[in-house]
């Protein structure tokens, strides 16, 4: 009982934390970009001039998005990345506290070595997910020592308020111009593809727009 009490809670700081951002959005007056867009900070895997851009939002703490990473992401590596058709850039869409502080925490490893630590994140779920925040940054900061990172770097990303406010922005964003409120989620072109989806359903989408851009 102790341990949900203790996940509401944590959740009701995350729910806050959103809605503030959702505030903050709304009083914006510059005109913003859209997210189609590639960031500067984009973690980006594969040429750059690839005619077909996959841009995914997960949450860390998602079994979904873990299952994706797991069976159908190695399969478009192979078939797709590495030839220079797609490319994939990966957003964070954090659906609870713990997935923020897996998230902010990857955003302070080094992008040569991330996506290593993405896989890991997603494989070692069982070990990190928890009620108990001290278990997950306990958990999470075992996963990030294993490539060179501090206790005092680690404690330092986690308390970047301008990371955290970012990665909180990207959800407000893309609920915004394209009502994404699952993980994980896809652009494909701009095209909306929801849900953990099978190799096949992706390799459709992908053949039929390489075909028209030919």
């Amino acid at each position: 009982m102790k341990k949900v009490k203790k996940l509401f809670f944590y959740n009701i700081i995350f729910f806050f934390l959103c809605f503030t951002c959702i505030v903050f959005s709304f009083f914006k007056t510059a005109e913003t970009a859209s997210i189609l867009d590639i960031k500067e900070n984009d973690f980006v895997i594969g040429d750059n001039n690839a005619p077909i851009t996959i841009i995914e939002y997960a949450s860390l703490s998602c079994i979904h998005c873990a299952n994706f990473h797991h069976d159908t992401l190695p399969k478009l590596m192979e078939e797709y990345i590495k030839n220079g058709k797609i490319k994939i850039i990966f957003r964070d869409y954090p659906l609870n506290y713990p997935a923020l502080i897996g998230s902010m925490a990857l955003q302070c490893v080094d992008r040569d070595i991330r996506y290593d630590y993405l896989n890991a994140l997603f494989l070692l779920q069982p070990k990190w997910v928890s009620s108990d925040l001290e278990i997950v940054k306990k958990e999470i900061f075992k996963i990030m020592q294993t490539g060179g990172m501090t206790k005092e770097r680690f404690n330092k990303c986690l308390e970047d308020k301008d990371l955290e406010k970012n990665i909180l922005q990207g959800i407000m964003d893309v609920q915004k111009e394209f009502d994404i409120t699952t993980t994980p989620s896809f652009l494909i072109n701009g095209n909306i593809l929801k849900g953990n989806k099978s190799f096949n359903n992706f390799k459709k989408i992908i053949n039929e727009l390489l075909t028209k851009s030919e």
